[in-house]
């Protein structure tokens, strides 16, 4: 459980989600819930720099768009992210998808929920 995180950082590793998603119903109603999905949400803005980077030329649009609906949903959740992985995440993806509507979408509930007065990202 510990190594997946790390697993689901690199591109192409959709059935790796799908334990991912078991091992969070299980966790339901832990303690370790919102700490498992702190780390989700890293390995998942590091998975979306990864497919940027590799596909420039939005081949994966399917995958990417999974991705960040999966980006959003754990955001509304967590609230919160590391800023190493926002700023990476932010200048890839403006760098190679600012003209999609999914991206943009994402990123600006994104910043939306990141910079309300209450957050850790806003002060």
């Amino acid at each position: 459980m510990d190594q997946l995180p790390a697993a689901l950082e690199r591109a192409g590793n959709e059935q790796s989600w799908a334990v991912a998603d078991a091992i969070s119903r299980v966790l339901k109603n832990s303690e370790e819930l919102h700490s498992w999905r702190r780390r989700l949400l890293s390995a998942c803005m590091k998975q979306l720099v990864a497919v940027y980077n590799s596909s420039k030329d939005e081949s994966k649009q399917e995958v990417e768009r999974s991705m960040l609906l999966r980006l959003e949903e754990l955001l509304c959740v967590v609230e919160e992210v590391d800023p190493d992985d926002w700023c990476s995440l932010v200048k890839t993806g403006l760098k190679y998808r600012y003209r999609d509507e999914t991206f943009l979408k994402v990123l600006n509930i994104a910043i939306q929920l990141l910079y309300k007065e209450e957050s850790s990202l806003s002060q």
